[in-house]
């Protein structure tokens, strides 16, 4: 059930965001890219968005600092675009995932393996992201980048959802684009609750999450 978009910009084919002034959108090869956005995730896990410097970045995913200010130009903007792209890598699988599916357990069990796949990455991306949130309270630019992202995905959930309603696969006891807000809350509140109480017990609270994405869904 987590966030991500499938449009422009996925891994295999990256396009970076450019520096200010610049005429046109800078390529970066697919390895690089993926290395840099994983660098980038575990600095902020480990050290906070303060302490993610260019210099561990680049030391991490093994590049040089003076390609990761050629192609991002910021640190705020390759925080934004390491976000951006984890997101839409992870939300492709689940959309090709709801694509395929024959009935509302399909749809829900491919919204459940895409929020395993990103619990079992560690918590690395959601403090990514929750830092970021925090960030954006103070940073223009990446509040408009984060609002953006969070329509986006949450348009693209909507879309795949209101297909399969007009396929008859998914019956759907609200409108999609409210179905598709209320699956990432669902998703935001279980991480949240995660984050902040590492030591509970959560597989009951994902059992409730599910029977609630259920309701909405069938």
């Amino acid at each position: 059930m987590q966030v991500a978009s499938g449009g422009a910009g996925r891994i295999g084919r990256v396009e970076a965001a450019t520096e200010p002034g610049a005429s046109g959108r800078r390529e970066l090869s697919g390895d690089k890219a993926a290395r840099i956005v994983e660098a980038m995730r575990a600095s902020v896990a480990a050290r906070g968005i303060a302490g993610a410097t260019f210099d561990h970045v680049a030391q991490e995913a093994g590049v040089s600092r003076g390609l990761l200010h050629y192609y991002f130009g910021t640190k705020e903007r390759l925080l934004v675009e390491a976000v951006r792209r984890e997101s839409e890598v992870r939300f492709e699988r689940i959309e090709e995932a709801i694509e395929g599916a024959a009935d509302a357990e399909d749809v829900l069990t491919a919204l459940i393996h895409g929020f395993e796949d990103f619990l079992a990455a560690g918590p690395g991306a959601a403090v990514m992201l929750y830092e970021m949130l925090t960030l954006a309270q103070r940073n223009g630019e990446i509040a408009g980048e984060l609002a953006n992202l969070g329509r986006r995905t949450r348009w693209q959930l909507s879309d795949a959802l209101a297909r399969k309603r007009e396929t008859h696969v998914l019956a759907l006891q609200v409108d999609p684009e409210l179905a598709a807000l209320f699956l990432f809350a669902l998703a935001d509140g279980v991480m949240v609750r995660r984050l902040s109480e590492p030591e509970i017990d959560i597989a009951p609270l994902i059992e409730q999450a599910i029977a609630a994405a259920r309701a909405v869904l069938s």
